[in-house]
């Protein structure tokens, strides 16, 4: 019977929890999606020899994103396929100018979906 009754306790205590998880797979989509505009602006970067587009991405992805194999596959992918998009082009790269106002357009959109934490004071 005790366990019952907190089996019972722990489910209403879970159930206002439960309920903002709509809001939490919109965010979520959010933050893929400005992962993977990241991701294309990296490839497009490579392909153009904007080695310093590059590297900031690079910062933005490891500063902002979460360490998983779904957030790292979703950069990967979109990096591929914009460089292989980028290459397949003729001569059409963007110049550092551009590249540099997307990448501020994405550090923009990746604060607000993956915003990053403080660091702690010791």
């Amino acid at each position: 019977m005790k366990h019952l009754t907190r089996f019972i306790i722990l489910l209403s205590l879970a159930a206002p929890l439960a309920a903002p998880l709509p809001a939490l797979a919109e965010d979520l989509e959010a933050a893929v999606s400005a992962v993977k505009q990241l991701g294309a602006l990296n490839g497009q970067a490579l392909a153009c020899a904007e080695k310093a587009a590059a590297a900031r991405a690079k910062v933005l992805m490891l500063a902002h994103s979460p360490k998983t194999a779904r957030f790292g596959a979703v950069y990967e992918e979109a990096t591929q396929e914009a460089f292989l998009a980028q290459t397949r082009a003729s001569g059409t790269c963007p110049d550092a100018k551009g590249l540099d106002g997307k990448l501020n357009d994405a550090a923009q959109r990746l604060q607000k979906a993956l915003p990053i934490a403080p660091a702690a004071t010791k």
